[in-house]
C-alpha cells in the first residue's frame, strides 16, 4: 500500500510518497530517476523532512486519470493512446536499464497534461508490491464506452488474460492485443493492403501473416464466451446509461427559468468573464457563488460543478490567466457540500487558506472561495 499524498511546495504541486526506509541514494535506480530527463516519467526528487525520506513527483498542470474519468467516459482512441504511451515509456526504461515493473499504473498515479494530453507515469525504484495494471484495467472496464463492443471485448480480454498470466502477458501479448484493436477499427473502412500498416505501437509494419493470426484469434473465440463477456458487463452498461439519462434530465431541469444574454456577462478587470445565470424560482434552497459585489456567478444546482477555463469541459467557465483548465470543483457527498482543488497551478482557497492539490474541505454558508485571483462568496 502506497503512503502517498498531494502537497504544494514553492511554486509547484507534487505527489509525495513516503519511503519506509532511508534509501541508498547511490543505488542505480535512484541516481537515474532523480537525474531527470526521462521521457514519459514524472520529474522526481528525493527529499528529507524531519528525518523521513520522501520522493516528490512534480504533477504541476497535470491531472490524474482517476480524477479526469471518475465520472467520464473512456473511448477507444484514449485506450490506444494510453497503450502506445505505456509501451514507449517501457522502452525508455529498457534503454536506461531500469525495471519496467516499477512503473505504477494505478489510475491515481497516471497523469495527463491538459494542453497536450500526453501521458506521464510515476516510477518507484525497487518497488515490489505490483504495478497496478489490473486495477487500471478494472477502472477502464468501469468507465469505457459500452456502445463500442469491440472496445469492451478487447479490454475485457486484456483484463482476463493479465489476471491469469500476470507479467508474462504484459511482456509478450498485451501490446499486440492493443495493436489488434487498431486493426479491427481499420477493418470497418476500406484499406490498401499493400500500403503502410498500423503504427499504433510504433514498431513499423504488420505482416499479412500477423493480420491473419489476429483475425483467426477472434474467430476462434467461442460464441458462448463472447456472450458471457457482455452478460458480465451488461449491468455496468445499463447503469452507465441510466446515469447519463439522469444527468441529462438534471441539466435540462436546471436550465428552466434561467436567462443567459450578452448583457448578463460579468466583466471585471481582475476577474475576467463569468456567465451570469439568473435563478427565478422563488424560495429555492439552491446555493450559489456570488461575486464580491453581490451578483450571481452561478447557481450550484447540480451535485457536481467543475470550475476552470477549458471551454466545453467545465460548468463554470472562468476566462482568466490565473485559473487552470480544470481548477476546482464543488460537489455534494452525503448531504455535505465540499470544495476540492483539482491540482490547480495558482491554488484554490477557502477563507484565505489554500487547499493542497486534490484536498477537499467542507463549505459553509458565507465562506469566501478563491480560484487563482478570482474571489467568490458561497451562500
Amino acid at each position: 500500500m502506497l503512503d502517498a499524498e498531494f502537497v504544494r511546495s514553492l511554486q509547484s504541486n507534487y505527489e509525495r510518497i513516503h519511503l519506509s526506509e532511508k534509501p541508498d541514494e547511490q543505488r542505480y535506480q535512484y541516481c537515474i530517476l532523480t537525474r531527470g530527463g526521462i521521457k514519459g516519467l514524472l520529474p522526481c526528487s528525493l527529499r528529507y523532512i524531519n528525518g523521513q525520506a520522501y520522493l516528490y513527483y512534480d504533477i504541476t498542470s497535470r491531472q490524474n486519470v482517476a480524477q479526469l474519468y471518475g465520472k467520464g467516459v473512456i473511448d477507444r482512441a484514449w485506450v490506444k493512446d494510453f497503450f502506445w504511451s505505456y509501451r514507449q515509456v517501457r522502452q525508455e526504461m529498457a534503454r536506461f536499464l531500469l525495471d519496467e515493473e516499477n512503473i505504477l499504473i494505478y489510475p491515481e498515479q497516471i497523469f495527463q497534461d491538459m494542453s497536450s494530453h500526453s501521458f506521464f507515469f510515476l516510477y518507484l525504484p525497487y518497488h515490489e508490491e505490483g504495478n497496478g495494471l489490473l486495477q487500471f484495467l478494472e477502472f477502464v472496464l468501469g468507465h469505457m464506452n459500452y456502445e463500442d463492443e469491440i472496445l469492451v471485448e478487447c479490454v475485457y480480454s486484456m483484463y482476463e488474460q493479465y489476471e491469469k498470466a500476470g507479467g508474462a502477458y504484459l511482456q509478450e501479448k498485451i501490446f499486440e492485443d492493443a495493436k489488434r484493436l487498431e486493426e479491427k477499427e481499420e477493418a470497418a473502412a476500406p484499406r490498401d493492403v499493400s500500403g503502410a500498416e498500423s503504427e499504433l505501437m510504433g514498431d513499423g509494419t504488420v505482416s499479412g501473416s500477423e493480420r491473419a493470426e489476429a483475425a483467426a484469434s477472434q474467430q476462434d473465440m467461442p460464441k458462448q464466451d463472447k456472450k458471457g463477456i457482455f452478460r458480465y458487463l451488461g449491468g455496468k452498461k445499463k447503469k452507465a446509461e441510466e446515469q447519463k439519462d439522469a444527468y441529462r434530465e438534471s441539466r435540462l431541469a436546471a436550465m428552466e427559468g434561467r436567462a443567459v444574454a450578452d448583457e448578463n456577462v460579468y466583466e471585471d478587470e481582475d476577474c475576467g468573464k463569468t456567465i451570469y445565470m439568473e435563478q427565478t424560482e422563488e424560495g429555492s434552497p439552491v446555493h450559489r457563488l456570488y461575486t464580491p459585489d453581490g451578483r450571481v456567478a452561478m447557481p450550484l444546482d447540480t451535485e457536481n460543478v467543475t470550475i476552470g477555463k477549458q471551454r466545453g469541459e467545465v460548468d463554470l467557465l472562468l476566462e482568466d490567466e490565473s485559473v487552470s483548465r480544470l481548477h476546482a470543483r464543488i460537489y455534494l457527498e452525503d448531504n455535505i457540500v465540499y470544495l476540492e482543488d483539482l491540482n490547480s497551478t495558482n491554488g484554490t482557497f477557502k477563507n484565505g487558506l489554500r487547499l493542497q492539490p486534490y484536498e477537499k474541505r467542507r463549505l459553509e454558508e458565507g465562506d469566501e472561495v478563491r480560484f487563482g485571483k478570482l474571489l467568490f462568496v458561497y451562500r
